[in-house]
């Protein structure tokens, strides 16, 4: 750490003689004085640039000299102004955008796929800032826990995951993520990229998080929630930017991105990221029934008595490498072809319903092209995924041991033997998409209408999925279409009327609609909603084949020895009844976003469940696709559909600007539930009785979070204190929980701090205050030094299973933002 102590020393001393900056302060704002939440604040010619706040406000630090500010947003006519800066002086420049044709190139604040103002939105949408993000020196990701209705968590130094509305697990495919209005999923799974991404932070322009069901628009699993990245375009962000960061943990990032304007038809931007870390000190139980096993006394144990062992050969190492470029062509003034293209390389240890996997060079690939303009909106996008070695740890150690009780050497144990037992995860897969979109205004009426395609190919050469070899795909598609309506009645009244339908290969036919509408007056606007949403079953759930057979997808159904028919898993059915408030109470002081909604599930999508021994798989005999028959004897896990119960919840957000550059902000949200434990449709594990250990909420009751901001033309920092009440967590072989000796879970009483069947409880998640600090400074135009520190508290506190307590973090970052080079003409 010396080193970069000392290269920050020499970069404050190298530039403490440069001249003092001036400062342009203003707001950006409609024609009926709303503000425009979002909207870019560049300087022509230069790299240098901002977005408006949720009070459409801005701040740049600037050189003196004569320099032009522009101001768009999108949807809106942009406007410029040049300004004359002087040192030490603060100059204060209001924009006032008038509405232009609405594009449906990007998605903007807005849940509709159209640029709009957030607080005309019928969607809950929790948003993230360029200026959030560049001024914050950890991991951006991290900027989510801060956001209302939103459950943050962090699995190690580099898992982190977020959940919207209960019922998080170890393989949750519920919540979709999007980028550039790209999936980004893994194929067999359904699960977000997550680490496995491929866009880096110096390249994000936004985050957004709508709350609740967007299915209309983005189809299945838009269900809980929807997380969407929006990348910078290179026309409004032109410059060189390099970043160096390291921290505790062994940590180190190194990241370069180039945005290029050629002429007034082409840009470019090309980027790469390197950063690499060690994970949390922390070995996980393998428990093993091993014949002829003695204990660290050196007796015997006896024989069906399982022991826990250490992970076997457990790499803590962990590392990525994230490369993207785009190249934009403005074919009008209006309309551009896009294309863009990323790949990554991951290694890391990541959390499952079983232990935790060793990620092994874990590749994602994706090309996307698109065409925009005023009306239309076209793309296509393949995306591919590839791993030669990724292993599950637990199973890996229980084959090793096995070995080992087979007389085999350590070597020999240790070699291709320890991955025969179904260990060994390989992915060949890829996705194919395609979307067209119109949209239009006829008088009082915005229409936009779409359709989709999608071919999920998934391969996993034979060992986890239901193929064999690497020409055997899975194939699964589907096809969609969309059509939203929206109308102004004038007088602040607006309607969104909206409906989808999909064709799936497997599931069929399903359709969901939605319904809002908003009164706006002042600075604000009510909404009510009512949405449906549609979860469904991923391909692992369908056709998946882990641990040679014991856990087989449900795609066809089985039949149990004893003539039980087990129905074939299908979607999770949810409606959504949302109200809301977003506005500004005061003007441009304080922002209050408010909601509250109620929730009704049908065929909840289960967790893993052992079903019990079976003859068929569809109409094939069991033993003719479980591997492990001989061992297994036809007894399968698998997925299925169960129960109705009914969640709701309310969140509220604050912010109080104190002054232009400072500004506090809280938020809290609750989340509750209930379930008729009188229907027996309801008792997911078979005990008799409904109750808790059926639904598996995994998610708090309560939490918030308090912080303070500041951001001035030099210093900037926020501290922000996050709250998570103690709650109890259920998924699959996964527990953690407080005790109730009284009741079972997989057949053992339930425990705190003690060995529970194939794992060990260590108790509740949550029932943590988390503290977070961050201290920067602009040195000019082109040196930034920046320093975040995570659990400044040090208190160790689980916020997942399979995954070690999350300790302190913290990295110092310097980031050095280079001028654009002038177009060619």
């Amino acid at each position: 750490m010396k080193k970069w102590f000392t290269f920050f020393a020499f970069i404050l001393a190298a530039t403490a003689v440069q001249a003092q900056n001036g400062t342009v302060v203003g707001f950006v704002t409609d024609v009926d004085n709303n503000p425009l939440v979002g909207a870019t604040i560049r300087v022509e010619g230069t790299s240098t640039g901002t977005l408006t706040g949720d009070d459409g406000a801005y701040r740049l630090q600037l050189q003196p000299g004569l320099v032009t500010i522009a101001a768009n947003y999108l949807g809106y006519e942009g406007k410029s102004a040049e300004v004359s800066i002087s040192a030490n002086e603060t100059l204060t420049i209001n924009f006032t955008l008038e509405e232009a044709v609405i594009t449906g190139e990007t998605i903007v604040v807005s849940g509709s796929k159209r640029p709009e103002k957030l607080t005309e939105s019928v969607a809950t949408i929790e948003t993230v800032f360029a200026r959030e993000i560049e001024e914050y020196a950890g991991v951006p990701a991290e900027l989510l826990a801060r956001q209302k209705g939103v459950d943050y968590f962090r699995a190690g130094v580099s898992g982190i995951g977020i959940n919207i509305r209960g019922f998080n697990s170890n393989f949750n495919s519920k919540n979709l993520q999007v980028t550039d209005g790209r999936l980004s999923t893994l194929v067999a799974t359904g699960l977000p990229f997550g680490p496995l991404n491929t866009t880096i932070k110096e390249d994000i322009e936004r985050y957004e998080v709508i709350l609740g069901p967007n299915a209309t628009l983005y189809g299945p699993n838009a269900h809980n929630g929807l997380l969407n990245t929006i990348t910078k375009d290179p026309r409004t962000s032109a410059g060189t930017t390099i970043a160096l960061s390291a921290g505790n943990q062994s940590s180190y990032r190194a990241a370069i991105r180039h945005a290029q304007v050629i002429n007034d038809k082409l840009a470019f931007k090309i980027m790469g990221a390197y950063s690499a870390a060690e994970e949390f000190d922390y070995v996980d139980s393998v428990y093993i029934d091993r014949v002829g096993a003695v204990d660290s006394l050196g007796n015997p144990i006896p024989d069906g008595v399982k022991e826990g062992y250490e992970e076997f050969q457990l790499d803590n190492t962990i590392n990525f490498l994230r490369t993207e470029a785009a190249l934009y062509y403005s074919v009008t003034d209006d309309a551009d072809i896009i294309f863009n293209w990323g790949r990554s390389n991951s290694n890391y240890l990541s959390p499952t319903n079983v232990g935790r996997n060793q990620i092994k060079d874990w590749r994602i690939n994706y090309y996307q092209l698109r065409f925009t303009s005023d009306h239309f909106f076209v793309q296509g996008y393949l995306t591919e995924s590839k791993t030669d070695s990724t292993y599950a740890i637990d199973e890996r150690t229980k084959q090793y041991y096995r070995g080992i009780d087979a007389g085999l050497s350590e070597k020999e144990a240790a070699g291709g033997f320890s991955y025969g037992s179904g260990a060994l995860f390989q992915d060949a897969s890829r996705r194919w998409n395609a979307e067209a979109q119109y949209n239009n205004t006829f008088g009082n009426l915005e229409m936009i209408i779409g359709a989709q395609y999608q071919l999920d190919q998934a391969n996993s050469l034979g060992t986890y999925l239901l193929d064999e070899d690497a020409e055997d795909y899975i194939n699964v598609g589907q096809y969609g279409g969309y059509l939203h309506l929206n109308y102004n009645f004038g007088g602040g009244w607006k309607a969104t009327a909206a409906g989808r339908a999909d064709y799936h290969d497997v599931y069929a036919f399903n359709f969901v609609p939605k319904f809002g509408i908003l009164k706006s007056f002042g600075n604000g606007a009510v909404r009510l909603t009512y949405g449906q949403g549609i979860a469904a079953p991923t391909i692992l759930n369908l056709y998946g084949n882990l641990f040679t057979g014991l856990i087989l997808g449900n795609a066809e159904g089985f039949t149990l020895i004893d003539g039980t028919e087990i129905a074939s898993q299908s979607v999770e059915k949810l409606q959504t009844i949302e109200a809301g408030y977003r506005g500004q109470v005061v003007p441009n002081k304080l922002f209050l976003d408010v909601n509250a909604y109620y929730n009704i599930s049908q065929d909840f999508l289960s967790p893993l469940k052992v079903l019990g021994v079976a003859t068929h798989r569809g109409d094939t005999p069991i033993e003719e696709v479980q591997d492990g028959y001989a061992a297994y004897q036809g007894l399968v896990a698998s997925y299925v559909n169960f129960g109705e119960f009914n969640t709701y919840g309310f969140d509220f957000g604050a912010t109080w600007y104190i002054s232009e550059a400072l500004s506090l902000t809280a938020n809290y949200s609750y989340f509750g539930y209930s379930i008729d434990e009188t229907n027996l449709e309801n008792d997911f594990d078979g005990s008799g009785t409904v109750n808790f250990l059926d639904l598996l909420v995994n998610a708090p009751n309560h939490k918030g979070g308090l912080g303070l901001n500041y951001s001035g033309s030099k210093l900037f920092g926020n501290v922000y204190a996050r709250w998570v009440q103690e709650y109890d967590y259920f998924s699959s072989f996964q527990i953690a929980s407080r005790s109730y000796p009284d009741l079972l879970y997989r057949g053992v009483p339930i425990i705190e701090d003690a060995r529970s069947a194939d794992t060990y409880n260590y108790g509740p998640l949550g029932g943590f205050v988390d503290v977070a600090l961050g201290l920067g400074y602009r040195i000019n135009d082109i040196f930034t030094i920046s320093g975040q520190v995570t659990n400044v508290l040090g208190t160790e506190f689980r916020e997942f299973t399979a995954a070690p307590p999350t300790g302190r973090l913290f990295s110092l970052e310097l980031r050095v933002n280079l001028p654009a080079i002038k177009p060619l003409n």
